[in-house]
């Protein structure tokens, strides 16, 4: 009998699964979809309801990745829920595919609304979050941001509105990495200080490691014990995280091509065997 895989595991195969789809693709946003991936892990294999077989289950919770370009990850964190299968990642990028660069609802139902624009997918949160309201369902919604979004004027209309409305089952998740694209956050437009600012219009705020998934519980059971007020998890996270080359480096946001020696380290660097990484590239290579 198989053991169950661990936490540690998915979230490591999940990043294997985002870097093969940008590999395959020759296009993506590498940084930031492995910055987000344990987050996602805890919320898609621990934290969120919601039927594989029934994507419109009115009851679901709801998750929103405003920060859409971070997609692979998404998409990676779904193939462990059930809710497309490995084939599906090889759509990714492609015309007609089901996986675009951008969660696309049209094909992906289960992505809850299109992102992409920043600060347009926090907005569809909050909406759903105070109709959900109106319509006497108990479902949670969640929305994860990306710490260049906060310059997004929208960002704090929303911010304010949420908290007036005291939507205390909406929870908002910072995957706070300290970069966007080109350049550090605080070269192009500082944004801290980040804790303080949401706390100022209203809302609960818990600080973490977004890395590490005890902190993640912790805050997400804060989320669900607090009333009155929205949350926001202010994860601090590393770009690129889990790939040495990537750590750290604002170059490695996107839209960017992996070679076959940067996917070749990046797999060594997440601990796949050379079997592994031979059946990886191989692919890849017939594919293409």
């Amino acid at each position: 009998m198989n053991a169950k895989p661990s936490l540690s595991d998915i979230a490591r195969q999940m990043r294997v699964d985002a870097l093969a789809m940008i590999y395959r693709a020759r296009s993506g946003h590498p940084g930031g979809s492995l910055s987000a991936v344990d987050l996602l892990c805890w919320l898609y294999v621990r934290e969120l309801r919601y039927d594989a077989a029934n994507p419109d289950w009115p009851e679901r919770d709801r998750f929103v990745l405003s920060k859409g370009h971070a997609c692979p990850a998404l998409y990676a964190a779904a193939r462990q829920a059930g809710l497309i299968n490995a084939d599906d990642l090889r759509s990714f990028r492609k015309v007609g595919g089901m996986l675009q660069g951008h969660p696309h609802v049209g094909v992906t139902p289960w992505s809850e609304t299109s992102t992409g624009s920043l600060g347009q997918g926090f907005s569809f949160a909050i909406g759903a979050a105070l109709g959900l309201r109106h319509r006497g369902l108990a479902a949670r919604v969640y929305a994860m941001l990306g710490d260049g979004e906060l310059q997004e004027g929208e960002i704090w209309e929303g911010a304010m509105f949420a908290a007036h409305h005291k939507l205390d089952r909406l929870c908002a998740i910072l995957d706070y990495n300290k970069m966007q694209s080109d350049d550090f956050n605080d070269r192009i437009m500082n944004i801290e200080p980040v804790v303080d600012k949401w706390r100022a219009f209203g809302w609960r705020v818990a600080e973490i490691d977004g890395h590490d998934f005890q902190e993640i519980e912790a805050a997400l059971a804060q989320f669900r014990q607090t009333r009155g007020q929205p949350v926001m998890i202010v994860a601090h996270t590393v770009k690129g995280k889990g790939v040495g080359y990537m750590e750290g480096d604002p170059s490695w946001h996107g839209s960017v091509t992996l070679s076959e020696g940067d996917f070749r380290e990046a797999l060594a660097d997440l601990g796949c065997d050379a079997a592994t990484i031979e059946r990886r590239v191989d692919d890849a290579a017939r594919e293409g």
